[in-house]
């Protein structure tokens, strides 16, 4: 179902594996993902991923395979791809005992980028953590410190960003204020590869999503073309397309149990 140019994207993969001894947790993946874009990953937990994302971020080696981040070989081009991506865990990386404003300040004069305080300046404004730059992270909310984790993340302005898992464990209001930020960045032309287990998060944010379960991309397509591989909508007084969650079910179940979660 993918349809996606490999001229334009911004990361491929092609017969992609990793396994563990006996435990195979990517089983040949094949992915495309289009530049300026957000493409979720959706799976249960143990479906392998965090693995794929620590493979494509270049801290973990596959087993067999190819891939390529913003036009380098994840492989062979290692620092080139490090120098193109952000890589946000499932856990804010930020410290609780600086201002908001210090931890991006850190962050640029580490990346060494040329004004480091308007960098920050513009971050915060951006995210909406101007009012808050002053206070130390620990009085932060769970979403404004997600907030600033992706903030941090962008300095230098990497061409492709890996959210995993970026709102796990937030609130209702706090994962509102982080979907708000990653539409932001796909409208900057930012390509963002989001996992994530929230059938409703993919549904909200990602121009295509992939289904990964038990190692394998087992349907891969914008959310009408998922959609369409239900039968058409049961039509009373109006008609109700099926929604991601139904999708996801459909398709899982029609492939075995979810294993043991390692990723």
């Amino acid at each position: 179902m993918t349809t996606t140019s490999t001229a334009t994207a911004a990361i491929t993969t092609t017969g992609l594996r990793k396994s563990y001894g006996d435990l195979v947790v990517l089983d040949g993946i094949d992915l495309t993902v289009d530049a300026g874009t957000v493409f979720a990953l959706l799976g249960p937990n143990g479906a392998g991923k965090t693995t794929l994302v620590r493979i494509l971020s270049t801290l973990l080696t596959a087993d067999a395979g190819s891939a390529s981040v913003a036009g380098f070989d994840v492989a062979g081009q290692a620092p080139d791809v490090r120098e193109s991506i952000s890589l946000t865990g499932q856990f804010a990386a930020v410290d609780e005992i600086l201002t908001g404003r210090e931890n991006l300040l850190l962050i640029a004069r580490l990346r060494r980028v040329p004004d480091p305080r308007r960098t920050a300046d513009d971050l915060l404004e951006r995210f909406a953590l101007t009012d808050a730059a002053a206070r130390r992270v620990a009085t932060y909310s769970g979403g404004m410190r997600r907030r600033l984790d992706i903030a941090m993340s962008l300095i230098g302005n990497p061409p492709v960003v890996f959210l995993d898992e970026p709102t796990t464990g937030l609130d209702p209001q706090a994962r509102i204020e982080v979907w708000n930020s990653i539409t932001a960045l796909a409208a900057a032309g930012t390509t963002v590869l989001l996992t994530t287990q929230y059938l409703d998060e993919a549904e909200h944010l990602a121009d295509r999503i992939a289904i990964l379960h038990q190692g394998r991309i087992i349907a891969d397509g914008t959310l009408a073309e998922l959609q369409a591989l239900l039968p058409p909508a049961h039509i009373e007084y109006v008609e109700k397309q099926p929604t991601l969650e139904e999708v996801f079910l459909a398709i899982v179940g029609d492939h075995g149990t979810d294993v043991k979660e390692r990723s």
